[in-house]
Formats: C-alpha cells, sequence, structure tokens
C-alpha cells in the first residue's frame, strides 16, 4: 500500500516564476494577480522573477540560467517553493522540480488550492474535487515526490487530497463516478430552471471578475446575508435570492462564480453547470471593478467567457461597480450600462 501523505500546517514561503515572451509589463501585471491568489491561498510571496524568452522552454519552462539564479534565490530567501505563471505540463512540473529540488506549483493548482477551500454545498465540493482530479490524473507522479516534500500548503487541501495514494486506475473511476453525479445534481437545477420558466419569474444572472463586488451587490438588493470580503473567491457556490421590483413584478438575481483571467479549463468543464444559468438567464448582469488599473482586461476575460458558454445572445447590462472610488468614470453611460457603488447604496 502506498504510504499516505501526512497533511499538517505550514507557512508557505514562495518565489513566483513567469516568462515574458512579448510585453514585460503585461507578465508583471499577471504576477500581480498571482501573488494575490498565493496569498489568498495562505502562502508568503518572498520574491518574484521574470525571464524574457522567445518561447516558454517545453521542458523546464525556464532556461537553464534562469533556473541557476532561481536556486540560489531559494536559498537566500529561504522559500518553500515556486509558483509558475503559466500552467505546466506533466513533463515541465517533472523536470522543474527535479532541477530545483524543491515544490513546485502553477497558478492552476493555486485556484484550484482555494477553490477547495471555500466550496461548500454538495454540488461545489463534487465539482472541485473533479477538477482536482483530472488535474491530478496526468502529473501525479510529479505531485506524490513534490507533496511528500513538504508537509501541507497548497495542492494539499480539499475533497482531493486524500485520493493522492490511488492510482490512475482509481483515480479515473473517481472521476466517472464524480460526473455521474454532477448529472443529477445538473437534472435537478434544469428541473428548477423549467419551473422558474414556467411561473413567469424573471431571472438576472450576477456574472464578473472575482472580488468586484457581486456578492455585495446582490446583499444590498435582497439582504441575502453571503458572505462578502474584499478577497478573491470569498463566495464559490452559486445563490439565489428573489428580488421585487417596484412595478411589482419579481426577478430571481443569481450570483455566479467569480472568474479570473486564463480561469483552468478543469474549473471551467467543472463550473459549466453553474456557469449555464447566464445562459438560461434572461438578463445578465456584467459586474466590473470601474476602479481597478486592469478594468479593460477583466471586462474581456467576462465576455469572452459568456460567448464560450454560448451567451452571446442574452441582454447584458454592464454594471460599473465601486464608482464611488473615482472622481470621474472612464466611459460614458448608455441604456445598457449603469454606474453604481454596491457597497453605499448608490
Amino acid at each position: 500500500m502506498a504510504e499516505l501523505i501526512e497533511i499538517k500546517d505550514t507557512e508557505e514561503r514562495v518565489i513566483l516564476l513567469a516568462v515574458s515572451t512579448g510585453d514585460t509589463a503585461q507578465a508583471e501585471d499577471s504576477l500581480d494577480e498571482l501573488e494575490e491568489l498565493v496569498a489568498t491561498a495562505g502562502a508568503v510571496t518572498v520574491d518574484r522573477m521574470i525571464q524574457n524568452r522567445e518561447n516558454i522552454h517545453p521542458g523546464t519552462y525556464l532556461g537553464k540560467g534562469k533556473i541557476e539564479e532561481v536556486k540560489e534565490r531559494l536559498w537566500e530567501t529561504g522559500a518553500t517553493g515556486v509558483v509558475c505563471d503559466d500552467e505546466l505540463t506533466p513533463a515541465q512540473l517533472r523536470n522543474l522540480e527535479k532541477a530545483l529540488d524543491t515544490k513546485v506549483m502553477d497558478g492552476t493548482m493555486v485556484i484550484l488550492d482555494i477553490f477547495a477551500s471555500r466550496a461548500n454545498t454538495r454540488e461545489g465540493k463534487i465539482q472541485v474535487e473533479l477538477a482536482q482530479l483530472k488535474y491530478r490524473a496526468a502529473r501525479l507522479v510529479g505531485l506524490r515526490s513534490s507533496l511528500s516534500r513538504l508537509g501541507g500548503g497548497i495542492g494539499t487541501r480539499g475533497p482531493g487530497e486524500k485520493k493522492l495514494e490511488m492510482d490512475r486506475r482509481l483515480i479515473h473511476e473517481r472521476i466517472g463516478q464524480l460526473k455521474r453525479e454532477l448529472e443529477d445534481v445538473k437534472r435537478h437545477r434544469e428541473i428548477q430552471r423549467s419551473r422558474r420558466g414556467s411561473s413567469g419569474i424573471l431571472v438576472a444572472a450576477i456574472v464578473g471578475y472575482t472580488n468586484v463586488g457581486k456578492s455585495t451587490l446582490l446583499n444590498t438588493l435582497t439582504d441575502a446575508g453571503v458572505l462578502a470580503k474584499d478577497m478573491l473567491f470569498a463566495t464559490l457556490d452559486p445563490t439565489s435570492r428573489a428580488l421585487t421590483l417596484p412595478d411589482g413584478r419579481k426577478v430571481m438575481l443569481i450570483d455566479t462564480v467569480g472568474l479570473v483571467s486564463r480561469l483552468p479549463h478543469q474549473l471551467v468543464q467543472a463550473f459549466h453547470s453553474t456557469l449555464e444559468e447566464a445562459v438560461d438567464a434572461d438578463l445578465i448582469l456584467n459586474v466590473c471593478d470601474v476602479s481597478s488599473p486592469e478594468f479593460d482586461q477583466q471586462l474581456e476575460v467576462t465576455t469572452g467567457l459568456l460567448r464560450e458558454l454560448g451567451a452571446e445572445n442574452v441582454p447584458v447590462l454592464t454594471v460599473l461597480n465601486k464608482c464611488d472610488k473615482l472622481p470621474e468614470l472612464p466611459m460614458t453611460l448608455n441604456k445598457s450600462t449603469a454606474a453604481i457603488s454596491a457597497k453605499t447604496g448608490m
């Protein structure tokens, strides 16, 4: 029987790594988001390093010279691991871990870890475990050695951790079981949608980047009491609340999971049934943080995912949130745009 990994609390100190094949400023912005994700997962960033290359190294992510620099910084900072900005292939994960002799993670692993700690409903837990196992199945060998070196931390939390001692056959059996369970949940959700449709209740799906104020907006409109904190992925599971309009009509507001750039495809697939609420909605409230320097990029990410889900024909109201933080708006309002402050009620 394979040796089980003992999970214990530890403060992870990590170095963030990125490869820039073009605009270095864009790589810096991407590392800013990665640093926030790492902090949300409970780790401390002790250094950031960017290598300028024509292409990402197919075998080790970084070039040989940069790997030597990273090894020196690991020793100087006392870091317990590194986090790469791009999703690593199984070969890159194994080779880079061997070259650096430390725990190697990527942005996908960090996001999966955060989702694992935030899922509360049965559906959310199934979706997260399914995404974790799909990711880990292809990287089982590298992850085993990496996680056994460090007693816990990013990549070891959530429903998937107890499956690490399984071989690939058992993992794929578990994936099949989770898919069947998710189909049952999906059928139940479709029944709920059809009932809402037959009752004549309008449905508005609240979508947007993580930490733009979606849950705060839901709380302000409906007193939903949903957790709303200034952190990434403060809430994961979708919440539905009824709202009565001034003319007496009822609207069902549905708060969906927050998005980030390059959202891991495992999570897009796993949370497809949840995000489909936007496809079946009568109206999409696309909430944006208008005070964010990355406002344009965040809006583009959300619009792109809605297009990927097939929701491009659903009417969209772009909600410019946190407008109280700006002296003036960066764009002109029209009938499909609204400026608000969900926190102050403006």
